[in-house]
C-alpha cells in the first residue's frame, strides 16, 4: 500500500548516516570544471542567480530511464524544477519522497516536477527503485544546467567554504518564465512550504 511505501521510505532515510549528505559531490573552490563528453545541452546561460520574471534557461538532460527530457518540450505546462546535491543521502531522499507523495495533487494543479542532480542516470535509477519515487529524475553530471541556474558555486559545508550544489527550487510558467526562484532551501519541510507559496495549501 502507499502508506507502507511511505513508512519504508522514512525508515531508510533514518538509517542513512548524515555524514554522507552532500559530501561526495563537493569539490574545493577552483577545481578544474571542464568535462568532455557531457550530454546536457543548455542555451541562454546567464551569470549569477535568477529572479522571477527571468526566462528559464532551456535544457535537455537524460533521465534515469535513459530518455532525453527538455524543458522546452514542456512548454504550455507549469514546471517545478528543483536541484539537489546527491541522491540517496538523507535530506535529498526526504525531499524526493515529499515531492513524490505530493505529485498527484501537483499534477491536478497543473504542475510537472523535475529533480536535477549531478548523479549518473544509473544511480538515479537505483534511487527511484529504492524509494519508490514517481517524479522525473534528471542527470546533470557536468553541472552545466546547474551553472545556468546559479545553483552550483561556493557555499559553506561543515564550516568550510567549498564549491558544490546549492539546493534550490524554481517554478516555470507555461511560457517559460520564472514565477519563483528559491535558493538555499531546506530539504525537510520544503515541499509543504512550496505548496503554501503556490497557494495549494492554506
Amino acid at each position: 500500500t502507499s502508506r507502507s511505501i511511505v513508512s519504508a521510505r522514512r525508515s531508510r532515510v533514518a538509517s542513512i548516516s548524515r555524514s554522507s549528505e552532500d559530501v561526495s559531490l563537493v569539490t574545493p573552490a577552483g577545481y578544474q570544471r571542464g568535462l568532455a563528453g557531457y550530454r546536457a545541452q543548455v542555451t541562454d546561460q546567464p551569470t549569477g542567480r535568477l529572479s522571477p520574471g527571468d526566462t528559464a534557461p532551456d535544457f535537455t538532460l537524460t533521465s534515469d530511464t535513459g530518455q532525453d527530457v527538455s524543458l522546452a518540450g514542456l512548454r504550455g505546462r507549469k514546471v517545478i524544477v528543483y536541484f539537489y546535491p546527491n541522491a540517496m543521502t538523507p535530506g535529498c531522499t526526504t525531499q524526493a519522497c515529499d515531492f513524490s507523495d505530493s505529485l498527484a495533487s501537483l499534477h491536478a494543479a497543473g504542475y510537472e516536477v523535475l529533480g536535477i542532480s549531478p548523479n549518473s542516470p544509473d544511480k538515479l535509477a537505483k534511487f527511484r527503485e529504492r524509494d519508490g519515487l514517481t517524479i522525473t529524475l534528471l542527470s546533470d553530471e557536468d553541472k552545466s544546467v546547474m551553472r545556468a541556474y546559479g545553483t552550483f558555486g561556493e557555499k559553506k559545508l561543515y564550516g568550510k567554504l567549498v564549491e558544490g550544489v546549492i539546493r534550490s527550487t524554481f517554478v516555470v510558467d507555461e511560457d517559460g518564465k520564472l514565477t519563483m526562484a528559491q535558493y538555499n532551501v531546506k530539504a525537510t519541510g520544503h515541499v509543504a512550504k512550496l505548496r503554501r507559496d503556490l497557494g495549494l495549501d492554506s
